[in-house]
């Protein structure tokens, strides 16, 4: 592909430099002292982070901003993703709240947009794009992680309700969120791939538990959640019923997708850390900072094979976890410099540590997204069978009936 900015590129990269110019400031890489932090390590400041959070979407959905590719009718520009993703590249360069509703409006929007109901489409996207209502991910459970399809909360029909029990667990924003998209089993009797439904669960719902999971640096951002019996309307489902493995192969693809822009930090940022920790003179430290230029280098050229694959109309494939691992890796890479560019200060935390610990909460946060859409192992699973053509595993688990199958 043509790497240079087409006129309509250049055209909307300046209405969208010009919108972010006159309602945000730029970031200076240097200016280490004003770098923000997006994790929270009490409730107070999750809840300032949120309120931040949403009063920034709201400024991009009145804008036309918050979903460029989203069809126009549904709040959207309707941009091609390549021209969509023009928006997202710049206002990575402001110094603006972090993205916390990319549940809703990276994966759960376009999921709603193509397996929804009008009604549900109605209903739900616009008051995603104004982060009106925050939403979850439903997917994982004790007993099954990337072994998704073994999940088993149930749901049984009760007339016009789903009567869902269950465990979840690993849940993002859980403890804030309005609605989770649920995976739900439906029926035992038949391979468990084809025996899912997705469903929408307001999660303020008699029944549902969310119990947050403290990490060690005080963090709260992945739940338990517990279903007792919780009854949900039958036009809550979302698509048809038993095809909820295909409504979840859709959302994954675009949390890949979505995780795979990266946007944590930049490398400006890395390399102003090692010019204050006067360590850019060192010859393996220049090395290591190659290496992690590089692996930004070829995320971006990833970035563009995927948009340009969506601007052909085809749906985020193989690709997506081929841009997933490698942020995966980046972040590893530059989760390790920026501690070790710290010496005896990457042990600290919070004001104790440089820069108000901005460089330590980038090191603790890189497990979430590269576990979050599917862990390293189930990429490169998904790249050798879909991508390499590799013989899959032989398995039988596929074949029988979810009831048949030995459990834990």
């Amino acid at each position: 592909m043509d790497f240079d900015d087409t006129p309509e590129e250049r055209a909307v990269r300046a209405e969208a430099v010009a919108w972010l110019e006159a309602n945000a400031k730029r970031t200076v890489a240097d200016d280490l002292d004003r770098m923000r932090t997006h994790r929270a390590h009490d409730e107070a400041h999750d809840a300032e982070l949120l309120a931040e959070g949403r009063a920034w979407q709201r400024r991009k959905a009145e804008a036309g901003w918050a979903a460029p590719s989203w069809p126009v009718e549904y709040g959207g520009r309707g941009l091609p993703p390549l021209l969509a993703g023009i928006f997202a590249g710049e206002e990575q360069r402001f110094d603006v709240p972090a993205n916390m509703f990319s549940v809703g409006v990276g994966m759960v929007g376009p999921t709603v947009i193509e397996w929804g109901t009008e009604d549900q489409r109605r209903t739900h996207l616009p008051r995603i794009l104004t982060a009106e209502d925050v939403w979850c991910q439903l997917f994982s459970e004790p007993g099954a992680g990337s072994d998704l399809a073994g999940l088993s909360t149930r749901a049984v029909r009760d007339g016009d309700e789903w009567v869902v029990t269950g465990q979840k667990v690993w849940t993002s924003a859980a403890h804030y969120a309005d609605l989770g998209i649920l995976l739900a089993r439906t029926d035992p009797e038949v391979p468990k791939h084809r025996g899912i439904t997705a469903i929408v669960v307001p999660m303020d719902s008699p029944g549902v538990d969310v119990r947050p999971l403290r990490q060690i640096d005080g963090a709260i951002h992945f739940n338990e959640v517990f279903l007792d019996e919780v009854r949900v309307p039958v036009d809550h489902t979302l698509g048809p019923e038993g095809q909820g493995w295909s409504v979840a192969v859709t959302m994954l693809a675009h949390e890949r997708a979505s995780i795979g822009g990266g946007g944590m930090y930049g490398f400006d940022q890395v390399a102003a850390l090692a010019r204050s920790m006067g360590q850019v003179d060192d010859p393996v430290v220049r090395q290591r900072l190659a290496d992690l230029h590089t692996r930004f280098e070829v995320l971006r050229f990833l970035g563009y094979r995927v948009r340009t694959a969506a601007s052909r109309g085809e749906l985020p494939g193989p690709e997506s976890s081929v841009m997933k691992l490698a942020v995966s890796a980046l972040y590893e890479t530059g989760g390790d410099l920026v501690i070790a560019l710290q010496g005896p200060a990457g042990m600290l935390s919070g004001d104790d540590a440089p820069y108000r610990g901005a460089f330590v909460d980038l090191f603790m946060s890189q497990w979430a997204p590269r576990i979050g859409g599917g862990t390293d192992q189930v990429q490169r699973n998904i790249i050798g069978e879909r991508v390499l053509g590799l013989p899959r595993e032989p398995r039988t688990d596929t074949t029988l009936a979810f009831k048949d199958l030995p459990r834990a």
